[in-house]
């Protein structure tokens, strides 16, 4: 493939593997360089009103993982939401043409198959014997047992030290003060000055 460069991708749609849903549903394209905060934004103000009763978020390859996340924060954000999940393959089309034409190479056609994740997401209850359904709040139990394990029997943290004892402006820190040396047996001195 060194003798050819990429002149183009083509991403083949994938039909919406939920059917019946009502038209104006907002679908939710998640891509690898989307930013979270947008994405939800726009969500979850959707979600937050009346009128919206599905939503739908899409992402294939590399936008897989950031697909989920969207989704678990939408449900931790606006709680009761049914979930059904579609895994499949989206279709993509790369042409490659030889960086030499006078080199009697022909233009190749890559056909590759990428995971794509669709997840419905509903205020509705949805047909729960249906594979990929997640009903609301199913876990929720685990989290809240998750923190209770983590809090309990633990010490509270302290703070790591690093720093010189200095503060703002180079004066010792609150606990650097009345320090003695171990070495002279005198306050330590910053900027020349001696503090006692």
């Amino acid at each position: 493939m060194e003798n050819y460069h990429k002149a183009k991708t083509m991403e083949q749609p994938c039909p919406c593997p939920f059917p019946g849903l009502p038209t104006g549903t907002p679908e939710m394209k998640v891509k690898d360089g989307s930013k979270i905060r947008n994405l939800m934004g726009f969500a979850v103000g959707r979600m937050e009103s009346e009128a919206t009763r599905h939503i739908v978020f899409t992402g294939s390859g590399k936008s897989v993982a950031k697909t989920i996340t969207c989704v678990e924060i939408l449900k931790r954000r606006v709680r009761g939401l049914h979930q059904v999940t579609r895994l499949l393959y989206s279709r993509t089309q790369e042409l490659w043409e030889p960086l030499e034409p006078a080199a009697g190479l022909d233009g190749l056609t890559v056909h590759k198959n990428v995971p794509a994740v669709w997840v419905l997401l509903s205020k509705d209850p949805l047909d729960a014997t249906q594979a990929g359904y997640q009903p609301p709040g199913c876990f929720d139990t685990l989290w809240a047992q998750a923190a209770r394990e983590e809090g309990a029997g633990q010490e509270p943290r302290r703070k790591r030290g690093g720093g010189s004892g200095r503060g703002k402006g180079g004066r010792p820190s609150s606990g650097a003060r009345g320090r003695r040396s171990e070495v002279s047996g005198k306050a330590p001195s910053w900027r020349g000055t001696h503090h006692e």
